[in-house]
């Protein structure tokens, strides 16, 4: 549950993803059923929701593992932050999951092709008004991808 985390400082707020694990054959040793539980008590970027696995109580193995990450059961997917040059000033952050979808996303909204497409670390930071922020904190900020992160504009 939530409440069993409040206690341990910012882990609930700065969390993307928060996953509880329940397994009846820990608490009751003479059960059949050994599936695990995988709880998402918190997903920013997916449900809530909960799923269940086959688990090996010997080998401490999710046996269906191969499966459950080729049908990304757990919701994850993959952002990352592209710097599109609109001119030779002014430039475009945009979260996507690829290069390629970040270029669509600009195609899309400008009507144009961007002259170049780079990746940026989303633990890059940038001045914002009267603070710092990473990109890897200002992605906490959008609920939905691609996109856009916002605009930099060279003086020089």
């Amino acid at each position: 549950m939530m409440s069993d985390i409040r206690e341990s400082g910012r882990v609930e707020q700065d969390a993307d993803v928060i996953l509880f694990l329940f397994r009846e054959s820990y608490y009751d040793k003479d059960t059949d059923n050994h599936t695990l539980e995988i709880i998402f008590s918190k997903n920013r970027n997916g449900p809530v929701e909960s799923i269940s696995v086959n688990y090996n109580d010997l080998s401490g193995r999710i046996e269906d593992q191969k499966e459950s990450i080729q049908n990304n059961v757990l919701g994850f997917h993959k952002v990352g932050i592209y710097s599109l040059k609109m001119n030779q000033k002014e430039f475009v952050f945009i979260f996507a999951a690829s290069k390629q979808e970040s270029m669509q996303l600009y195609t899309k909204t400008f009507h144009q092709n961007p002259l170049n497409c780079h990746a940026y670390l989303l633990d890059y930071q940038l001045a914002r008004g009267n603070e710092v922020i990473s990109f890897r904190e200002m992605r906490k900020e959008f609920i939905s991808f691609p996109a856009i992160a916002g605009y930099f504009k060279r003086e020089w």
